[in-house]
């Protein structure tokens, strides 16, 4: 989880102004900061660590940090309406926020059930709960050290995504695109292709589009592959307010990590 609040962070001044460089230089932009897809994963992470309804704390995250922005223009209005009904939606913002659910999952089924209990509150199209599922059990398989090449024959035949390509095949014609089926599989080849945790998240942001999205997805899945070097973590966090750090050590504790 904190992998993908640090690829949020480390793609947000990308976000629409790309540089399509992997040395584009440190890997924290002076300017860097959360956005709404660390402030939808924290939410997620409360959801599951304390039993609430995923729409009920979106909501109130939302709505707490409302002066970040950048919430899309379908969520913002959900943000602010009364009810708690979904609006059918594909964006990628299902698989930005839903890391906890595959750090806490203890099974393969268990990554289908919390997936689509924290993603179909607002994205019950199709699309989108396919990309948060293939999202969540990339990260599962990856704490159970399944090997990159054996996630990516995991993930391709049950979501049929293609994974054969490379940050280098995808980056000349890459797009900005907010749907789940045009980031996901592009930010599973980052990862999948990657060296390292900093690796991956390069290669996310190098592929240029939605950047803070596409290294939120790459960043929980490298997590769980690689691990987070100490000096990235410690200076991912040091970005989190006490609520934010508070939340996070709840779950990693529930997953029995350490932090």
């Amino acid at each position: 989880m904190l992998g993908a609040v640090i690829g949020d962070i480390v793609g947000s001044v990308y976000e629409f102004q790309n540089d399509r460089r992997k040395n584009f230089g440190p890997l924290f932009h002076p300017k860097a900061f959360f956005t709404d897809d660390s402030i939808c994963t924290l939410a997620v992470a409360d959801a599951l660590v304390n039993e609430r309804h995923a729409g009920e704390a979106l909501k109130d995250w939302g709505l707490r940090y409302w002066e970040v922005g950048g919430w899309g223009g379908m969520f913002s209005r959900w943000l602010q309406s009364p009810g708690l009904e979904p609006y059918n939606s594909y964006g990628n913002g299902a698989a930005m926020r839903v890391s906890p659910a595959g750090l806490l999952a203890r099974s393969v089924d268990e990554v289908s059930v919390l997936s689509k209990q924290v993603t179909e509150v607002t994205h019950n199209h199709p699309e989108g709960l396919k990309g948060a599922e293939a999202t969540a059990l990339a990260i599962f398989l990856a704490r159970h050290r399944v090997t990159p090449q054996n996630i990516k024959v995991a993930i391709t035949e049950r979501f049929g995504y293609d994974l054969e390509r490379t940050p280098d095949d995808i980056r000349p014609t890459y797009r900005f695109n907010e749907t789940c089926q045009e980031t996901v599989p592009q930010a599973l080849v980052c990862v999948l292709t990657a060296t390292d945790f900093e690796d991956a998240i390069r290669n996310a942001i190098s592929i240029g589009g939605d950047s803070d999205t596409v290294a939120a997805i790459a960043g929980g899945v490298a997590e769980a592959l690689f691990g987070i070097p100490d000096e990235i973590a410690d200076r991912g966090w040091t970005y989190l307010h006490k609520d934010m750090r508070e939340t996070m050590t709840l779950l990693y504790r529930k997953a029995g990590m350490l932090l």
